[in-house]
């Protein structure tokens, strides 16, 4: 089956994490709004039945799957990147929706206030957020996912085999590092399982050509991911 892949062309956002799956199972897929241009995707979104609310979604045959952890449900098991038995599927599809909340709370560091205003109409709440997010928030999250790491009966986060859940992680590490460079190289101390997760997704044959190919779009200050240094302090 060959993929059509909706999700704005400019950022790696919340796409990503669908890219990082897509590429590592080596499946077949188009980026759409990259491909064909940003009319295709917005013809799919107005379209009549049951089209969904925003990008990522995917088209897979006659399906269209919104939501970023829904259709990497649905790739999972599709290309041995998830269990087929449910008990499975459900825990790391439990894991990715953790890993949804987390992204959200990243992307409050520079936008609390929301996405409609520009970051500089809210450094200052934003510089609070960001505070309590490195106080609080990160070490409850990653702290959580390396314990998981840990008790696992492999060197992966589900066992034996790498799955979709083990990619976004490493997006929220490469993500991390670009955002905050100087305090991840001092919380990185407390997370050594995830950082050695980051480096073996990394050098996984599909991986390690995704990352160095144009395919792969460079962090930058328009998605999620966003250094400002008087964040990173």
């Amino acid at each position: 089956m060959r993929y059509e892949l909706y999700y704005w062309p400019q950022i790696q956002g919340r796409g990503e994490y669908v890219r990082l799956a897509l590429e590592e199972a080596g499946a077949e897929y188009a980026d759409v709004a990259r491909q064909r241009g940003m009319g295709a995707m917005t013809r799919m979104m107005e379209a009549r039945g049951t089209p969904p609310f925003a990008p990522p979604f995917l088209k897979a045959g006659k399906l269209v799957i919104g939501q970023t952890a829904n259709i990497l449900l649905y790739l999972g098991p599709r290309h041995g990147l998830a269990p087929k038995a449910e008990p499975g599927r459900l825990w790391l599809h439990q894991l990715q929706l953790t890993i949804t909340d987390l992204v959200l709370e990243i992307h409050d560091t520079h936008h609390p206030l929301g996405p409609s205003l520009y970051y500089e109409d809210q450094r200052g709440p934003a510089k609070k957020r960001t505070a309590e997010f490195w106080k609080e928030r990160v070490s409850k999250y990653l702290g959580y996912f390396e314990r998981i790491l840990e008790s696992s009966s492999g060197s992966w986060i589900a066992g034996r085999r790498v799955s979709y859940v083990d990619l976004s992680l490493f997006q929220i590490v490469a993500g991390l590092r670009y955002a905050f460079p100087k305090r991840m190289e001092a919380f990185e101390r407390g997370i050594p399982g995830l950082v050695d997760l980051h480096d073996r997704v990394a050098a996984r044959p599909n991986i390690k050509a995704y990352l160095e190919s144009d395919r792969r779009i460079p962090f930058n200050e328009e998605g999620i991911f966003r250094r400002y240094r008087e964040l990173d302090v």
